[in-house]
């Protein structure tokens, strides 16, 4: 369901106007058209699996499952259409503060610090246990570790910064090949089996995604000439020099 960040996040960059939606336009056209096929190979690689293609030895061994209600599964799809709305105005607002201010790191740092006040607060009211906040020299500690300093400061740093030079569709595109990376490194660490499913979806993936960023490349050359021709078109003309007198 969070693949579905791209395409909000494309409806309200053209809502916002930080996209142009133009359907002569053939940059337009191929991003319109790369961002559904991108979501629909997301889809494709989570719903679909299809026959085995790959079988390591790790996934022969026997695996806990997770079992739980189709209610459940409702509910959830709701929540997350919810966050993949809130995600995709989280990277709206973020182009639009990035634009008046571009200083990314102040920004990154005023979010982990906010951040961090409402996660503190969360876990206090879900976990009153003290103990739990101990940080022995542990995988705990690890995890905390890495999920503050990869997963919190050097990710949102990257964002900010590729949302600001390349606008947040840029940024919402990279969603869906987190699927396929996963997949990977599922295969290589955790010996998943891999489907054919995932091997299509895959494909689909990386076509949408190479849309996207080729209707971006052109949208911006275009952009670029325009902006070239009204120099030129406006430069005065220069006057010429004078004959040198002398005094």
């Amino acid at each position: 369901m969070l693949n579905l960040i791209p395409g909000f996040t494309f409806i309200l960059a053209v809502i916002f106007r930080m996209e142009k939606l133009d359907c002569r336009s053939t940059s337009t056209l191929i991003k319109s058209v790369g961002t559904i096929v991108s979501i629909a190979g997301a889809f494709t690689a989570t719903l679909y699996k299809g026959p085995q293609i790959l079988l390591t030895s790790l996934s022969l061994t026997p695996q806990n499952h997770l079992h739980f209600q189709e209610t459940d599964w409702v509910i959830g799809g709701l929540y997350l259409v919810v966050d993949c709305i809130a995600g995709s105005l989280y990277l709206i607002v973020q182009a639009s503060v990035l634009e008046k201010y571009p200083v990314e790191l102040i920004v990154v740092f005023f979010y982990c610090f906010f951040a961090s006040i409402l996660s503190a607060i969360v876990s206090l009211f879900m976990d009153r246990n003290l103990n739990a906040w101990m940080l022995q020299p542990s995988t705990r500690l690890l995890a905390v570790l890495y999920s503050g300093i990869f997963g919190s400061a050097f990710q949102v740093s990257v964002m900010f910064w590729c949302i600001r030079r390349k606008g947040p569709l840029f940024v919402a595109m990279f969603h869906p090949l987190g699927i396929v990376i996963a997949a990977a490194l599922g295969i290589i660490f955790l010996g998943d089996t891999f489907y054919l499913g995932s091997l299509v979806g895959s494909i689909i993936i990386v076509v949408g995604f190479y849309a996207v960023m080729w209707g971006k490349t052109k949208e911006e050359e275009v952009n670029e000439d325009k902006l070239t021709r009204n120099i030129n078109s406006e430069a005065p003309l220069l006057p010429k020099k004078d004959a040198v007198t002398k005094i």
